[in-house]
């Protein structure tokens, strides 16, 4: 839903995500095509099937859309069957639309038909009825809309309702409407399907990689490779097993979480309650909560009382938050912008007081249900992850295509070979597709998730859990890591530094804190603006407000029963806590400033308002207050202008410049009069009169600085993301080292665009380095190496840089270090500013007000207690930035390793196709028993135990490669089968020159010297090229770390050594190997594996020093296709930029601006940085 949001909100021009907007439910936009069905054409089909045994239905179960086209026809969506579905990623789905009989009352939900072209009837018992056609797409309901001639998300129909009409359903539905409503939005179900064993076997062994593997065996048993198919038969039919076990443990678990099925009492149009099961519950449906909370069954937004919620499933945020009611308002309701008063499925009531029957519990309404939920987009997430554009995964897919293409030559050749031979169809027809099932191994993609499995494993070991593995190799490549400040740099609790109280004539003596202020309004303020509650006798809430709380010594009461003793002590208005004066005060000062206050009105802390604010009574009810805190720039912006202090931006700056965390504070009396219990915010938060400041000190964690120091080494950028005031946040960026002693800051300043004025860029220096020598700052140019700087921009500059500076944009992300002030929405629009440069970019937050930017990142790291929240694919349990360095050498590792494996399938494939293409030209085959000895023991083992070597302990400032095509991937592997194929030749060759050769019988059956000779040479070679092809340095441990990979390896050779000098007479029988007598050529075979190891050793050296390289020289220097170091290039050769202390003027205003965007969306191929992009680009250097 579209919620008019705040004017702060709008001015960024982007919205956080709700739990229903496009980030976390992506699909709101697909491309639908509609489709009828057509009799002759599914009887064809159904044809077609028969006579193809089955295997066009094979093809359709993996191309559905090839199904559709094959026995329908397209038509108009109005009157449609079927629907193909392409959705944002480019992915191909195909839904069949369903139909009901639509109750009356549910037109009035999906509007009228106007035109009996767009009707469904179906006419039942001779009276028509109107039918609903919608269909369901990874969850979600659409639903087909008359008026808007589309399939629609059902929620679309509460799109529009604001909080005042949410109000208006407070007396509850009637029984009728209820039902009619169930009816078009469905159950409230989140519904994760346990399939059955059988069911899993059946789609499981669809699988194309088992399809093939049943194709193989087949082969396998009609060339009578008894033995070797039986093995593999059973292997397979293991691995399914065990497969099968998982995915149903897997669905059982999901299904467990996902599903929250309780008993809720509703609310009727009667005036009754009822207790109904939450399965029933839909939009619009008002309910009791209890006074001892729940676990919530469904969004609802809070209409009366307050309610004490966890949220950490989530957000991942372990402190409890208190939700507020639902302002009555006109503004259109959206979940994230009424957030503090909207209760989320899935979340923990911990309490709820003060609004249901006789003052207990609490009043919602349903806003929300089943997969439409937060809780029902965290599950659509895992069920349906985003796709990985990983450059790694995409070149797989093409490697095999490159393998399947030799496989067709090799085919080629042993059909001539063979046919030249006399051999039989029959026989020519095995032969040649035996050489597809050695060139492209099925064993492929399982090998390649090897790597992530341990990489996963040992983050969990470390506190690290990840629901997305495919994201562990992504992560390798981030070249750009976001932090936020508060709780991930620094720590969650804070500090009482100081108090300054402030008026017109300036500002009074710093005190240490609050309690040592005299009785008066500030006092009244700190003790009263907040959202602290009690549970169980404890005070809970923001550590913020409970350290400011506890400074001022200031007792917190609660409404106990229905509050009543509360309410009349306090006038008779409906109390939601009581904040009392320490007794010796009162004793001390008689004063009205000093005595209880009551809080009877909340207006919680918005991110994007940057304050909260309360209103309180005196007792008896004498006089009211409203309080405001918040941050001081939006404080002080509300006061009336004569009651802030001249010194308030001296003052402010000077703490903040000292990495204190500044709070303002405000008050304002209220007229009696004033119904404090509907007042609006925007009638609170004005003519406020300044109270002074409250300084908190936020030290930083001492593993920031150490973590932000092992990510600068290693060359990744680093950048800090805060709400907090700029130069705090420059503070931090110093203490923690992403802004080094001797390097310079420079603030990036905007003026906004009004009717009279267009807006401005400047570019100032720190006011510590503005002095004497600015000049000569300029003149020396700050690309220098010994005058480095980093930009800091505020989130409303950062606006309004996008939306009238764009050319400037790219170059100032590039250098901006610190980002203030910034919203949640303007978080995630930074990350995807920075994703159209073409980084890979990290974020790590807390999971709070950091959601949208840690879902939109390529990969996010939440700083949680939880295992998995809707934040981020990874999430950490320690409290700390130190697990991005170990994520990342983690990531690095299993990228390597990954590499590693996929070269070594690749090479133990070419190595067989290498030896059976040798055999086959002399007429002999490899035997059974020695392809099973081969893939099950040399292969198998190998490449199951190579991804067990962990990470390098240092980060090294080179990333791994992420192509599989790249030249010195392709170049090795045709190196190393140039060198294997040379020495199975050399091989057979000097057999065939010794004296006691005998050449081969015309049956190949019988062993034989050349088949003998192959399989050892080749045997050595499948262990070898496992060493030759296992990276270690930089981003791996050395190979001898592996002490299980090493083992193996060296248990395998001494096998191979053993089966070549003495291998005895039931071994020699068992593996069909010829009686080799001669010792000398034995010794020659051994020492011919010892000459290729050596020299496939030190080619894959020489080619890790890149001489392969010398290669590109050919074709001469491209530009990058990352357009950041295209910008970064234009910025080296611009020493004057940025112009210091010189106003520019926007180029363009107005919407018009916006479309001068330099750089191409995030969903398109990026351009090469050619020449016309570089002009575009350095427009602006001339200064």
């Amino acid at each position: 839903m579209d919620g008019a949001g705040t004017s702060e909100e709008q001015l960024s021009g982007l919205s956080s995500p709700s739990p229903g907007s496009p980030l976390l439910c992506p699909h709101s936009n697909m491309d639908v095509k509609g489709y009828k069905f057509v009799r002759w054409r599914v009887w064809l089909t159904r044809l077609a099937a028969v006579l193809s045994l089955g295997l066009i239905l094979l093809l359709f179960h993996w191309r559905p859309r090839l199904a559709v086209l094959a026995r329908c026809c397209s038509c108009s969506l109005a009157s449609a069957e079927i629907l193909t579905l392409k959705d944002s990623y480019g992915r191909q789905h195909v839904v069949e639309v369903l139909r009901e009989v639509a109750e009356e009352g549910s037109l009035e939900l999906v509007g009228e038909p106007e035109d009996n072209e767009w009707r469904d009837t179906v006419t039942l018992y001779k009276e028509e009825k109107t039918v609903l056609r919608y269909y369901v797409f990874e969850g979600l309901r659409y639903m087909w809309l008359d008026k808007k001639g589309a399939f629609c998300l059902v929620s679309v129909l509460s799109e529009d309702w604001t909080c005042l009409d949410l109000h208006g359903y407070q007396n509850g539905l009637s029984l009728q409407e209820q039902r009619s409503r169930r009816r078009t939005y469905g159950p409230n179900i989140i519904d994760v399907p346990v399939k059955s064993y059988v069911k899993l076997l059946f789609e499981e062994v669809l699988n194309p990689f088992y399809v093939f593997q049943v194709f193989s065996i087949i082969l396998w048993m009609i060339d009578e490779y008894y033995i070797y198919a039986v093995c593999i038969f059973v292997i397979s039919m293991l691995s399914i097993c065990i497969s099968l076990y998982e995915i149903h443990k897997q669905s059982v678990t999901l299904h467990n979480m996902a599903q929250v099925i309780t008993t809720v009492t509703i609310r009727r149009d009667s005036g009754l309650e009822e207790s109904v099961s939450s399965v029933n519950l839909v939009p619009g449906d008002c309910f009791v909560i209890p006074p001892e909370g729940m676990l919530l069954p469904c969004d609802a937004a809070l209409l009366t009382g307050e309610c004490l919620v966890n949220e950490g499933m989530l957000t991942g945020e372990s402190i409890p938050v208190l939700k507020t009611p639902l302002p009555h308002t006109e503004k259109t309701y959206s979940s994230e912008s009424e957030r503090r008063h909207t209760l989320f499925c899935g979340t923990t009531l911990i309490q709820a007081r003060g609004g249901g029957p006789r003052g207990s519990g609490a009043i919602a309404v349903v806003v929300n249900t089943g997969f439409f939920t937060a809780k029902g987009c965290l599950v659509s997430s895992i069920l349906h992850p985003r796709p990985m554009n990983f450059r790694f995964y995409r070149d797989s897919a093409k490697f095999l295509l490159l393998l399947g293409f030799v496989a067709l030559v090799g085919s080629i050749y042993s059909f001539v070979i063979l046919f030249r031979d006399s051999q039989t169809v029959k026989s020519l027809i095995i032969r040649s597709l035996d050489i597809v099932t050695i060139v492209v191994p099925p064993a492929l993609p399982a090998a390649m998730t090897t790597a992530t499995i341990y990489a996963q494993h040992r983050l969990k070991s470390h506190g690290v859990f990840c629901i997305s593995p495919p994201c562990i190799n992504v992560c390798a490549k981030v070249s750009v890591f976001c932090f936020d400040k508060t709780g991930t740099l620094t720590e969650e609790g804070l500090d009482v530094w100081g108090v300054m109280e402030g008026g017109p004539a300036g500002f009074s003596e710093l005190v240490s804190g609050p309690s040592l202020l005299p009785p008066g309004h500030l006092l009244s303020g700190l003790a009263c603006c907040h959202t602290v509650t009690l549970l169980n006798g404890q005070p809970l809430g923001d550590p913020l407000d409970l350290r400011m709380v506890e400074s001022t010594s200031w007792t917190l009461q609660e409404p106990v029963d229905n509050g009543e003793v509360l309410n009349a002590e306090f006038g008779g208005h409906r109390v939601l806590a009581v904040m009392r004066p320490p007794a010796q005060e009162l004793q001390a000062e008689e004063t009205a400033t000093s005595e209880a206050l009551a809080i009877v009105q909340r207006f919680p802390f918005s991110s994007a308002l940057r304050r909260m604010s309360v209103v309180t009574v005196t007792q008896g009810g004498r006089s009211a207050l409203a309080f405001i805190k918040g941050s001081p720039e939006k404080v002080a912006s509300l006061c009336r202008a004569e009651s802030v202090p001249s010194q308030f931006s001296s003052y402010l700056n000077s703490f903040s410049k000292e990495g204190l965390r500044v709070l303002a504070l405000a008050f304002r009396p209220l007229d009696g009069d004033t119904d404090l219990t509907t007042i609006q915010r925007k009638e609170v938060e004005k003519d406020m009169e300044f109270l002074g400041l409250l300084m908190m000190k936020n030290l930083v964690k001492p593993e920031s600085a150490q973590a932000i120091n092992i990510l600068t080494l290693a060359g990744l950028r680093t950048i800090m993301v805060t709400g907090d005031n700029i130069l705090t946040a420059v503070n931090v960026a110093k203490s923690c080292g992403m802004v080094g002693s001797d390097e310079r800051v420079i603030f990036v300043n905007t003026t906004p665009y009004t009717a009279q004025d267009t807006p401005t860029l400047m570019f100032n220096l720190e006011e510590d380095a503005v002095s004497n020598q600015n000049s000569a700052v300029v003149s020396l140019g700050l690309y220098q190496e010994d005058s480095r700087y980093h930009l800091a921009i505020s989130g409303d500059s950062f606006a309004c840089l996008c939306d009238f500076f764009p050319e400037y944009l790219p170059k100032v992300l590039l250098r901006t270090t610190v980002f203030a002030r910034m919203t949640p929405d303007q978080k995630t629009q930074l990350v995807k500013e920075l994703q159209k440069l073409n980084y890979c970019v990290g974020m790590c937050g807390d999971g709070a007000n950091d959601c949208g930017a840690l879902k939109a990142a390529d990969v996010g790291v939440s700083l949680s207690e939880a295992e998995a929240s809707v934040a981020s694919p990874f999430t950490s349990k320690t409290n700390n930035i130190s697990c991005v360095p170990l994520l990342i050498r983690e990531a690095r590792c299993s990228l390597v390793t990954s590499f590693s494996l996929f070269a070594y399938m690749a090479m133990y494939s070419l190595i067989q196709f290498c030896s059976v293409l040798i055999l086959y030209t002399v007429k002999t085959v490899l035997f059974d028993e020695q392809f099973l000895f081969i893939d099950i023991v040399l292969v198998t083992f190998v490449a199951i135990v190579m991804g067990r070597g962990g990470p390098s302990a240092v980060l090294h400032p080179v990333r791994p490669p992420a192509s599989l095509l790249s030249l010195p991937v392709i170049g090795s592997i045709f190196i190393h089968l140039c060198m294997v194929l040379l020495g199975q030749l050399a091989a057979i060759l000097i057999a065939m020159k010794e004296d006691w050769y005998v050449p081969q019988n015309l049956t190949n059956t019988e062993p034989s010297i050349e088949n003998t000779t192959v399989f050892y040479s080749s045997g050595f070679q499948y262990i070898f090229i496992a060493v030759v092809v296992t990276k270690g340095y930089p981003h791996k441990k050395p190979l001898y770390h592996n002490v299980l990979y090493l083992c193996l390896l060296l248990v395998l050779t001494a096998i191979m050594i053993w089966l070549v000098v003495y291998p005895g007479y039931f071994t020699a029988e068992f593996f069909s190997l010829y009686n080799i007598t001669n010792i000398e050529f034995k010794v020659l075979l051994l020492g011919l594996a010892a000459l290729n190891f050596i020299i496939c050793f030190f080619a894959e050296v020489l080619i890790e020093m890149g001489v392969l390289n010398c290669l590109h020289l050919l074709r001469g220097t491209r530009p990058s296709k990352k357009q950041y170091k295209c910008v970064n290039k234009l910025l080296s050769n611009s020493p004057s930029w940025p112009p210091l202390n010189e106003l520019l003027p926007c180029m363009s205003h107005g919407p018009l601006a916006q479309l001068a965007v330099v750089y191409p969306p995030l969903d398109t191929q990026p351009p090469k940085c050619n020449d016309s992009m570089n002009s575009i680009l350095s427009r602006q250097c001339e200064y």
